[in-house]
């Protein structure tokens, strides 16, 4: 079975989600930041799995459930941080972020039995998931992140490999991306946070 992996930074404001500033306040950012991470992890805990784990930056707080092990993120660029969370699992392993609150169990559901790695674009030119058969941090470290290429320069990486691809998703970094996302999942923390919002004035 497999390990699910979500890097996440603690929502604390001016920390997460600056993207979203303007329009929102630093404050409303991260209330979206906890909505969305909420989100994510309650689908990765209702995802089965042989281990759940939180790659955290920060402290965990009451949006954190029950059944994962945390484990801070190392020092160092994104892709020293996402290679380290592979480096710690001894098995299959798929690792997301907290930017896509729209993802289900059975998007998270894989199976490694005839390939050896997911690859799971995002529309900005990322990637919102990466699972590995063998985990191996070299297949990481160097990638160049949060850039338009990066999701290119990592399924590069895979060459090589049986890939499967998961659906493209769009992660939300924008205040357009997050009227998007809340649309996509209409029922989830995130769209009723982002609607909150909206009556207050936003």
């Amino acid at each position: 079975m497999t390990t699910l992996l979500v890097i996440a930074k603690e929502p604390r404001p001016g920390r997460v989600k600056t993207r979203l500033t303007p329009p929102f306040t630093p404050e409303e950012a991260a209330a979206l930041a906890e909505a969305s991470l909420a989100d994510t992890l309650d689908v990765v805990a209702r995802t089965p799995a042989r281990r759940r784990v939180l790659v955290l930056e920060g402290a965990p707080g009451p949006w954190l459930p029950p059944g994962f092990d945390v484990v801070r993120q190392c020092a160092g660029g994104l892709d020293e941080r996402l290679a380290a969370a592979f480096a710690g699992c001894d098995g299959p392993a798929l690792l997301i972020g907290m930017d896509t609150p729209q993802v289900t169990p059975e998007l998270l559901t894989v199976d490694f039995a005839d390939c050896e790695a997911y690859f799971g674009p995002a529309e900005d030119g990322g990637f919102w998931a990466l699972g590995l058969a063998q985990p191996d941090p070299s297949l990481l470290r160097g990638v160049p992140m949060s850039t338009p290429r990066t999701g290119a320069a990592q399924r590069a990486r895979l060459t090589g490999l049986r890939v499967r691809q998961l659906p493209p998703l769009r992660d939300v970094d924008t205040a357009h991306d997050a009227a998007l996302v809340a649309k996509a999942a209409p029922g989830g923390r995130f769209a009723a946070e982002l609607e909150r919002l909206a009556r207050a004035g936003r």
